[in-house]
């Protein structure tokens, strides 16, 4: 039975995550005063919150302490305003899509393609991966911003992003993917804070910061097309027949086989 320390604790992680819909409501705020500075900052602030509140959850066991609360669902909520929705109003509201009903369908396009991705039952995969581009508009927004993208890139950007969310790879999750966990969770660490030094320097930030910091970016998508093959590769249906006459025949684990890190 769970104390009412730990239900409070729960009752906090909760808490924590659902100042993420805070958060989009000053986004949208901001974007329609013009402070697209600011709205970056609450972008950062956002992206916190979301990378550390899986953490709390796991950690105080929130599922056991109050099963009644689904906190997934709160997670995917605050995800898709302040990931999708808040990131579309700040293009659309400071001049970086085209103007008048074309900027709207231009900004409604990633809305309505995270509304599927966001709601398919296997957007986040068994094996702990995104499948399908996972709505990260507002890095694309950031990067629209301090590369100065025009509109007719910035309409081309969004629409090449929005048909990959269609497009089965499996993206890294990660704070959850196992494989290379400690070197995606340092990458994506540095990464917040080269954002932070690129935000400190706008307007005019250097571009050698703004390079720098689309390492990670970078790294991200040649990992989870690798990761994406190579578990293609696996489930061939070569390597499952392979693996079927290999199963008829007992064999023993040897020490390498311990703490195999072998890819699913």
């Amino acid at each position: 039975m769970s104390t009412p320390g730990a239900k409070a604790a729960a009752a906090l992680v909760h808490t924590y995550t659902a100042v993420g819909s805070v958060l989009a409501l000053l986004m949208v705020h901001y974007s329609y005063e013009g402070r697209v500075e600011t709205v970056l900052w609450l972008f950062l602030a956002a992206m916190v919150v979301d990378g550390t509140d899986g953490f709390l959850a796991r950690h105080f066991q929130v599922k056991t302490v109050m099963p009644g609360f689904d906190g997934e669902l709160l997670d995917n909520i605050v995800d898709y305003i302040t990931y999708a929705f808040a990131p579309m109003v700040l293009l659309w509201a400071n001049g970086y899509l085209p103007s008048g009903w074309l900027g709207g369908i231009c900004a409604a396009v990633p809305l309505l393609a995270s509304c599927y991705q966001f709601c398919r039952s296997d957007a986040k995969t068994e094996d702990h991966f995104f499948l399908g581009f996972p709505s990260y508009w507002n890095i694309v927004a950031f990067y629209v911003v301090v590369v100065g993208f025009g509109t007719t890139t910035t309409a081309v950007v969004l629409g090449v992003f929005a048909v990959l969310v269609f497009v089965p790879v499996k993206y890294v999750y990660p704070s959850r993917t196992l494989h290379l966990w400690y070197l995606n969770m340092t990458m994506a660490t540095l990464w917040l804070g080269a954002y932070a030094l690129v935000t400190a320097e706008l307007p005019g930030a250097p571009g050698w910061l703004i390079a720098v910091s689309l390492i990670y970016p970078v790294y991200y998508t040649a990992e989870s097309l690798w990761l994406t093959a190579a578990t293609a590769a696996a489930r061939s249906p070569l390597r499952r027949s392979a693996a079927s006459r290999s199963a008829s025949t007992p064999q023993v684990p040897g020490p390498s086989d311990v703490g195999s890190t072998e890819l699913p």
